[in-house]
């Protein structure tokens, strides 16, 4: 009786050992999302101020490829990277600009991609 309480009493305990690897791996991997989501947010941002600058200085072409990319030193967003492209469609006279971007964060198994895009007129 003795050793079949210590069996079950050891597979509860592997079974909850493996629960808790789970979870901590799923939080590292929702915490490089998050920033992914950021990198690509901060991005798509600094490609509108590109493409329409506020200052109303020359704006640089649609047509460059990639519009903007960059990779992150600070903190926060250390190790995550962003890639913007531009697509433009003419409509009735007028530009109609597609800017979708990219952010990467992690590495391996916990590399984590999210992508935001914005229509302009």
């Amino acid at each position: 009786m003795a050793l079949f309480v210590i069996t079950v009493l050891a597979l509860i305990i592997a079974s909850m050992s493996q629960l808790q690897n789970d979870s901590s791996n799923s939080i590292g991997l929702q915490v490089n999302s998050h920033r992914a989501f950021y990198s690509a947010e901060a991005g798509v941002e600094i490609a509108l101020n590109l493409l329409i600058p506020p200052d109303g200085s020359v704006a640089r072409s649609c047509a460059t490829t990639p519009f903007y990319s960059k990779t992150y030193t600070i903190a926060g967003l250390n190790n995550c990277s962003v890639s913007v492209i531009c697509d433009s469609i003419l409509v009735n006279s007028n530009d109609y600009y597609t800017l979708r971007s990219t952010g990467y964060c992690g590495n391996g198994i916990d590399r984590a991609q999210r992508t935001v895009e914005v229509r302009v007129k």
